[in-house]
């Protein structure tokens, strides 16, 4: 993996990766992404969708959204623009880390990028006003999968570093963690 670095490797499965410019006077070149170099770390499925989102205000909350199968996607999230506290919870039932969440900062300065397996919700404050990312996903969005969990959860006690503000109402509305929520079975459709 010459042009990336992993940092940070938790949540059985989750990494955190650091790319590797190459700098000169005119500006720098960055590869974000190599098929044959994320095989090494479990990306089996070809990229299908590349996203962009700009969050306007600083302290914003997105998420924490994740997909059931049969459109459970891998993700790999980098920030272009400000800077983000990128989470995730692993919400696989069979999982040793079920439960837990990892949360690191992507900026555009640090060049680091999440790479999320199949099975987590994802979910971010912007740092910074005007911040925008970009994420690449292994499968197509489908609202019949779709769904997530509050941010807020007491059960998962996220750390937001800032002043949580600006979540949508479906996120603030989001299910609870609860006795009857067993997470997600990666080998079977829901």
């Amino acid at each position: 993996m010459d042009r990336f670095k992993i940092i940070n490797e938790t949540l059985n499965g989750v990494k955190l990766i650091e790319t590797k410019p190459i700098i000169d006077e005119r500006g720098f070149f960055q590869r974000l992404l190599c098929s044959n170099d994320f095989k090494k770390i479990g990306l089996e499925k070809d990229i299908v969708n590349i996203n962009h989102s700009k969050t306007l205000a600083m302290g914003t909350i997105r998420g924490m959204h994740f997909q059931y199968q049969p459109s459970s996607e891998i993700k790999i999230v980098k920030c272009i623009k400000g800077s983000i506290f990128d989470v995730v919870i692993d919400i696989r039932k069979d999982s040793p880390t079920f439960l837990h969440y990892y949360g690191a900062e992507l900026s555009h300065l640090n060049n680091r990028m999440l790479y999320i397996p199949e099975g987590f919700a994802h979910g971010f404050q912007s740092l910074q006003d005007d911040t925008e990312i970009i994420y690449f996903v292994t499968n197509y969005y489908s609202s019949e999968c779709e769904s997530g969990l509050n941010p807020f959860d007491s059960k998962i006690d996220i750390k937001w570093p800032l002043e949580c503000k600006n979540i949508s109402e479906k996120d603030n509305n989001a299910n609870r963690i609860n006795n009857d929520f067993n997470g997600v079975d990666l080998r079977n459709c829901t």
